[in-house]
C-alpha cells in the first residue's frame, strides 16, 4: 500500500498546485488585474471564485476516488490474481488521459457553471456593475487555462503512475510468471502529444493576452499609458511561463524514454546481456522499447547457448584427448574439478574461474602432435622420447593461438603452456620460476600431478590418496607452488576426514 499511498499523495500535490496556479493564479491575476472593481465589487469576486473553487474541489475529489479505486483495490490484495493485475496495469496507461477528461469535465464544468452562475445573479441583483459580455469572454478564459493545466497534469500525472506500473509489472510476473504488455495498443500517440501540447504553448499565451486586452481596452477611457504596458507585461509573462512550463515538461516526456533506451544499449554494448529496459509508456516509446528488450532477450538466448556449445566443445575435446589413452580417461574433467577446487580457495573472481576450468580442459591438448608410439609406449620413455613429450605444452599454446577470436582464447594459454614448469626454475617448456610461472600453470601444475599420481598407469599402480598428498606435501616451493599446494592438500585431507 506504500506505493499507493505515495501515488496518491503526488497525485493531489500535483492537481493542488495545479488548479491553485490556475484557477487562482492566471484566472485571479486574469480578473482582478484587468477589471476595475469597488471595494465591495471585489470582495464579492472574491467570494464567487472561492465557492467556485470549493465545488470544483469536492466535485474533483469525487471523480478522483472513483478513477483510484482500482489501483486501491489492487494494492490491498496479498497477491493480486491476474484480472485484477490486468485492469490495474491497463488503467494506469489510461491514468493520465482521465486526469486530462476530469479538468475539462468536472473540473471546468464544477468551476465556470457555478461562477457563471453567480456572477450572472450578482449582476442581476447590482452587487457588480460588469456588461453581460464579459461573462462570454470569462467562459473562453475558463476553457483556455482549464486546456492549458490539463496539458501540464497530463505529463504531471504520466510521470507520477511510473512507480504504479512498475510495481503491477514486477508483482504480476513474480505471483504469476506472466509479463504484462500493452500489445500494439497506444492510449495516445507521440504526434497528439506534441500537437495538442505544441497548439496551447503556443496560442496560450496570445490568446490569454487577447482576452484580457479585450476587457481591458473596453474600460479604458483615457489613451494607451505606462501603466497600460506594465499591465500587458505582465499577463503575457504569465501566459508565457505557463507555457515554457509546459514546453519543459514536453521535453521530459519524450526525453526520459530515449535516456533509458540509449542507457539499455550503452549496457549491452559493454557486454551486459541481461540490460532491460521498463517499458512504462502508452505512445510509440512501447513499441519500440519491446523491441529493444527483446532484442536483449535474443541476446542472452544466444550468448548462453554459445557458452552452453564452447562448453561442450571444451569437454568434447578433453574426452577425445583422453580417449587416445585408455588408462588416462576422464583425466582432464577431474584435473578441471581440482584445479577449479584451488582457485576458489585462492579466491579468484568467477570470471577467472571460468577461464581456469577451460585451461585446465585442454591442458594437454597439445599431446595431439605427439605420436602414438610415444604417447601410448607402455615401456619408460627414452631421453629423446622424453624431449618429444616435453613439446606438449607448447603444441597445445600454439594450437589455442589459432583459435579465433584470439581474445577469447588468451587467457587459457598462460595454463597451457606452463602447467609443468616448476616452481624452482627446473620444469619446462621456459625454465620459468616462483611467481614468474602465471598463476593458472601454477594451479593446474598441482591438480595435473595428483590426478596422475592417483591414476593407473599400464607399469604400476595409481597411489593412494595419503601418499599422493604426502608426495605433493614434500614438493611445495620446489615443484609446486607452496600456498597453493597446501590450500589443496587442506581441502583433500578434510574430503577424506569427512
Amino acid at each position: 500500500m506504500k506505493i499507493y499511498k505515495n501515488f496518491e499523495k503526488r497525485l493531489l500535490k500535483n492537481y493542488v498546485i495545479g488548479s491553485t496556479a490556475a484557477v487562482l493564479g492566471v484566472g485571479g491575476v486574469f480578473v482582478f488585474t484587468t477589471l476595475r472593481l469597488s471595494t465591495f465589487e471585489f470582495t464579492v469576486l472574491c467570494g464567487i471564485l472561492l465557492t467556485s473553487c470549493v465545488i470544483m474541489f469536492s466535485l474533483e475529489y469525487v471523480f478522483f476516488r472513483l478513477h483510484t479505486a482500482v489501483f486501491k483495490n489492487y494494492f490491498s490484495k496479498q497477491q493480486p490474481a491476474i484480472p485484477l493485475a490486468e485492469k490495474a496495469y491497463f488503467h494506469a496507461h489510461h491514468f493520465p488521459i482521465r486526469t486530462v477528461k476530469r479538468i475539462l469535465g468536472p473540473h471546468l464544468l464544477g468551476l465556470s457553471i457555478p461562477a457563471l452562475s453567480l456572477t450572472a445573479i450578482a449582476i442581476s441583483l447590482g452587487y457588480l456593475s460588469l456588461p453581460y459580455y464579459y461573462m462570454y469572454l470569462a467562459s473562453l478564459g475558463a476553457i483556455l487555462v482549464a486546456g492549458m493545466h490539463a496539458i501540464i497534469e497530463f505529463f504531471l500525472t504520466t510521470k507520477a503512475v511510473q512507480p504504479v506500473l512498475r510495481t503491477i509489472q514486477e508483482r504480476t510476473l513474480k505471483d504469476h510468471g506472466k509479463i504484462l504488455s500493452l500489445s500494439t495498443s497506444k492510449h495516445i500517440s507521440i504526434q497528439r502529444k506534441i500537437q495538442w501540447s505544441t497548439l496551447f504553448i503556443g496560442t496560450f499565451p496570445l490568446l490569454l493576452f487577447a482576452l484580457a486586452n479585450q476587457v481591458r481596452l473596453y474600460h479604458l477611457s483615457a489613451p494607451v499609458n505606462g501603466s497600460y504596458w506594465s499591465w500587458a507585461f505582465f499577463i503575457l509573462l504569465i501566459g508565457i511561463s505557463f507555457a515554457i512550463y509546459g514546453a519543459y515538461l514536453l521535453f521530459k516526456d519524450i526525453q526520459q524514454p530515449m535516456n533509458e533506451l540509449q542507457a539499455g544499449m550503452y549496457e549491452v554494448r559493454t557486454g551486459n546481456s541481461n540490460a532491460k529496459v521498463n517499458d512504462l509508456y502508452s505512445d510509440e516509446f512501447s513499441k519500440l522499447i519491446k523491441g529493444f528488450n527483446h532484442m536483449a532477450q535474443a541476446i542472452q538466448s544466444r550468448e548462453h547457448e554459445n557458452k552452453q556449445l564452447l562448453e561442450s566443445f571444451f569437454a568434447t575435446m578433453a574426452a577425445t584427448l583422453d580417449a587416445r589413452d585408455p588408462y588416462t580417461a576422464g583425466h582432464s574433467l577431474r584435473v578441471a574439478d581440482y584445479a577449479m577446487k584451488i582457485g576458489q580457495m585462492a579466491g579468484l573472481p568467477f570470471q577467472q574461474l571460468v577461464q581456469l576450468r577451460k585451461a585446465a580442459l585442454l591442458h594437454d591438448i597439445g599431446k595431439i602432435g605427439i605420436p602414438d608410439v610415444v604417447l601410448l609406449k607402455e615401456s619408460k620413455l627414452t631421453s629423446e622420447e622424453f624431449e618429444q613429450i616435453k613439446k606438449h605444452p607448447v603444441i597445445g599454446a600454439d594450437i589455442l593461438a589459432q583459435v579465433h577470436p584470439f581474445e577469447a582464447m588468451q587467457p587459457l594459454l598462460p595454463g597451457v603452456r606452463y602447467h609443468h614448469e616448476r616452481y624452482d626454475g627446473k620444469g619446462y617448456p621456459e625454465q620459468l620460476a616462483g611467481e614468474n610461472i602465471p598463476i593458472f600453470g601454477r594451479i593446474i601444475a598441482v591438480a595435473d600431478a595428483y590426478d596422475a599420481m592417483t591414476s593407473d598407469r599400464p607399469y604400476r599402480k595409481g597411489m593412494t590418496h595419503e601418499k599422493a598428498l604426502a608426495i605433493l606435501k614434500d614438493g611445495k616451493g620446489t615443484q609446486w607452488d607452496p600456498y597453493l599446494t597446501e590450500l589443496f592438500i587442506e581441502e583433500m585431507s578434510l574430503k577424506s576426514i569427512s
